[in-house]
């Protein structure tokens, strides 16, 4: 998967308007399987086939004309939703027990035969260490929250305006600026040379934007994720943010010692978070987006944890997803430097902006 093919799929929503209230069948054309579902969910959807298979949309779809049945692949991955779906409705009560990941794993043909070394390895291997559910996690959440400057420091923290780069995309990095404003606007702007890739949340909704296609909205999954980057003030206001947190066994982060836990809000999947156990700083934080077939993960790790008024701020972070990662390092730092609200905001399509020949809403 790279970031054209995504951008694509993106793309979609972006020339057509979509809207929240609209399903997949009624904002897109020739749908068969996926119906009745949000629209806004069916691009992540796609993005989770892409991972599944370690495929590009074009593996399917015929490019700029996605809606065409001309390809036998296109044929093929309808039936396999409607088998997956059958399993778990028929099998399992409904729960998705069971995704593209469990038969293809990163292939296009599904595992059939068992490796070579899984039965001697497993059989090797430790047990695992006993759970630790029932301990609080408040222990580790105080030492968060104090390890980050306090409660009282961050609240004395307005604005963050950040300046560095950002490699993984390319050879060479990419100027990157990322501006926040609390308790949860912020805006990453990459400048790359076909043109600025964006990611942005206004407090309420979020958009994206690259390469020239204009800016689409986010999904319900993708607004999750971007109001948990967004919140200036995450050590402080993390207590409040899930209902429940469960201590998970320790493990090492790249070496490191670290307390391990699981964070969780009814309905929504769980978000896993690791802390330094000696300096009690975030290391890493795994969370998933929902799609119709199953979860996207998306795994951040923090690091170059340094000083800024106060506060400790992480100066590089690296965000990977199953297509690839990338790494922002941190140049610059300023806190409370004006930044007004509309730079959050979602920019007005260019009047002459109209979908290509083949993409878009039918009819």
């Amino acid at each position: 998967m790279n970031v054209r093919c995504l951008a694509g799929c993106a793309a979609v929503c972006v020339l057509t308007g979509l809207t929240s209230a609209e399903t997949t069948e009624e904002h897109y054309k020739n749908i068969k399987v996926l119906t009745g579902h949000p629209a806004e969910d069916l691009v992540p959807t796609m993005q989770f086939v892409s991972a599944a298979l370690g495929v590009d949309c074009d593996f399917c779809h015929v490019e700029r004309a996605p809606e065409k049945d001309d390809k036998k692949e296109k044929q093929t991955a309808r039936k396999m939703m409607t088998m997956t779906l059958a399993i778990n409705r028929e099998s399992f009560e409904g729960r998705r027990e069971v995704t593209c990941v469990t038969c293809h794993r990163g292939s296009t043909r599904p595992q059939a035969i068992p490796a070579i070394g899984l039965a001697s390895a497993a059989a090797a291997a430790p047990a695992a260490p006993p759970s630790t559910a029932s301990a609080s996690a408040d222990p580790i959440l105080e030492k968060y929250l104090k390890a980050s400057g306090g409660a009282e420091a961050l609240a004395k923290i307005a604005t963050r305006s950040q300046k560095g780069k950002l490699t993984g995309f390319a050879p060479e990095p990419f100027p990157v600026e990322v501006f926040g404003k609390a308790p949860d606007k912020r805006i990453s702007i990459v400048h790359a040379p076909r043109g600025d890739s964006i990611t942005a949340f206004d407090g309420q909704s979020g958009w994206l934007s690259g390469g020239g296609r204009g800016a689409r909205e986010m999904g319900a999954s993708e607004r999750e994720a971007a109001r948990l980057d967004a919140l200036l003030q995450f050590p402080r206001d993390l207590k409040t943010l899930f209902k429940e947190f469960r201590v998970a066994p320790s493990e090492p982060i790249d070496g490191r010692d670290a307390t391990h836990l699981i964070a969780r809000n009814e309905g929504r999947p769980p978000a896993e978070l690791w802390f330094d156990a000696q300096s009690g700083l975030l290391l890493r934080q795994l969370r998933f987006a929902e799609t119709i077939l199953g979860r996207n993960p998306t795994r951040v790790d923090y690091a170059d944890y340094r000083a800024v008024d106060g506060v400790m701020v992480p100066f590089r972070w690296t965000v990977a997803r199953p297509g690839g990662s990338f790494t922002i390092q941190i140049d610059e730092t300023q806190h409370n430097v004006p930044i007004d609200d509309s730079r959050f905001a979602k920019p007005a399509p260019p009047p002459s902006e109209a979908p290509p020949p083949g993409e878009g809403k039918k009819g």
